[in-house]
């Protein structure tokens, strides 16, 4: 693998570290005016000047003049495989129907359940890379994918295994998630904890025996989960070998975040109606709050309050919820310009949320994250000379070149 070498750039710009940054460290960015970077093996050798030119082996150049360098962004929440779209359900919501009134009427993930049933493994695989392409464009460079849209056996595990083949054929890392319970299918109707056993007893096991999943994940909300059932299908999972995830508090405050705080989980989702308290409890328990305002702005609701989150000291990541139902987008640009103009976060702040402290929310800060020497060398350019550009030319895609490990997987011509 040849050496790769990016020089004469305006600027690099980064948070530091092996874990996730809260408080006042979320917004501590080491900016470097005119650096080269020097990338070996994948790898991030050496950052410098002109004379990496010397050490540089045989090396693949990139001149990055007027360009920024930033960490490739993480999207640590989305629902990647599916079927089907929904877009008369977003013309329902902007006549006025609720997301809950659309699922009651057998809409919602009801209705991607049976459409993704439908879909045979080679098509979702396919619709799949095709996503995939395109964020890589957007500079997303890792990517967590859910089930979620099978609630049976064979489905979920269809899912699992197009996200797995997609992690294989890359160009992008993908994370999977089994997240069976997301929501209670119509043969189950009445009978939740029934359902989490067949998960359980029934799937789990397979998911184990593949591989399929490093994370599990429910969607603890009313008419779907109790926290009570939610607490004790977590640990099933957690005993199966699964680190922990969990929708929480995202239409009402149900406590899931206090839940994810008691368990010690990974991450919790959404967080749109979590308390105080509940937040301070998952900072004491170092739970990483996964915001997700491109879905609060489909669904027109309020967003999470990362402002308060982070000055808890609450290390705040961002992800985009791709899904085909409350929200069709993975526009990073959008959700960083959301962050910051309408949840109170700073430019550096921003950044750090869909960097580091992402990666942080997929257990990879130690190697993702940040651009430092020893790390892996995902990274972003973009056509700008600062990374304030990214909320200062706000919902505009500046990337012109994404790297995964030393080579690159999209270059804007």
């Amino acid at each position: 693998m040849k050496d790769l070498l990016i020089k004469n750039l305006a600027s690099l710009a980064t948070n530091r570290g092996k874990g996730p940054q809260g408080g006042k460290s979320m917004g501590e960015i080491l900016e470097i005016t005119h650096p080269w970077v020097l990338v070996r093996d994948g790898k991030i050798l050496r950052i410098g000047g002109e004379e990496l030119e010397k050490e540089a082996v045989d090396a693949e150049i990139i001149d990055g003049e007027g360009k920024t360098l930033l960490p490739g962004f993480v999207d640590p929440h989305t629902h990647l495989v599916f079927g089907g779209t929904r877009e008369e359900e977003f013309s329902m919501r902007l006549r006025g129907e609720s997301y809950m009134a659309i699922m009651e009427k057998g809409g919602g993930i009801k209705y991607t359940v049976k459409k993704t049933r439908e879909k045979s493994f080679e098509e979702l695989l396919e619709s799949g890379k095709k996503t995939l392409k395109s964020m890589a464009e957007m500079g997303i460079t890792t990517v967590e994918a859910k089930s979620g849209y099978g609630l049976d056996k064979e489905t979920e595990l269809k899912q699992l295994r197009v996200a797995k083949a997609l992690q294989k054929e890359g160009p992008l890392e993908v994370v999977s998630t089994f997240m069976g319970a997301h929501d209670i299918p119509l043969e189950y109707k009445g009978r939740d904890r029934a359902f989490l056993d067949y998960l359980a007893e029934e799937v789990l096991p397979v998911v184990k025996e593949e591989g399929l999943a490093e994370f599990g994940d429910i969607f603890t909300e009313k008419n779907v989960f109790t926290v009570e059932d939610s607490r004790a299908y977590l640990l099933r999972m957690r005993e199966a070998g699964l680190k922990l995830k969990i929708h929480a508090d995202e239409i009402n405050d149900l406590g899931g975040a206090s839940l994810a705080a008691e368990l010690g989980l990974t991450s919790a989702d959404h967080l749109l109606k979590a308390n105080d308290e509940g937040l301070r409890k998952m900072k004491e328990s170092g739970v990483i709050p996964v915001l997700l305002p491109l879905t609060a702005f489909s669904l027109k609701e309020d967003f999470a309050r990362a402002r308060d989150m982070i000055d808890m000291g609450l290390p705040v990541a961002m992800g985009t919820d791709f899904n085909p139902g409350s929200c069709y987008s993975f526009s990073v640009p959008l959700m960083i310009s959301l962050g910051a103009l309408y949840m109170g976060m700073s430019p550096e702040e921003a950044l750090t949320a869909v960097t580091l402290n992402s990666a942080a929310a997929l257990d990879r800060a130690d190697r993702i994250g940040s651009i430092e020497e020893g790390k892996d060398a995902d990274l972003v350019l973009i056509d700008a000379p600062s990374y304030r550009f990214l909320t200062y030319h706000f919902g505009m895609n500046l990337v012109t070149t994404t790297i995964k490990k030393g080579k690159i997987i999209y270059n804007k011509r």
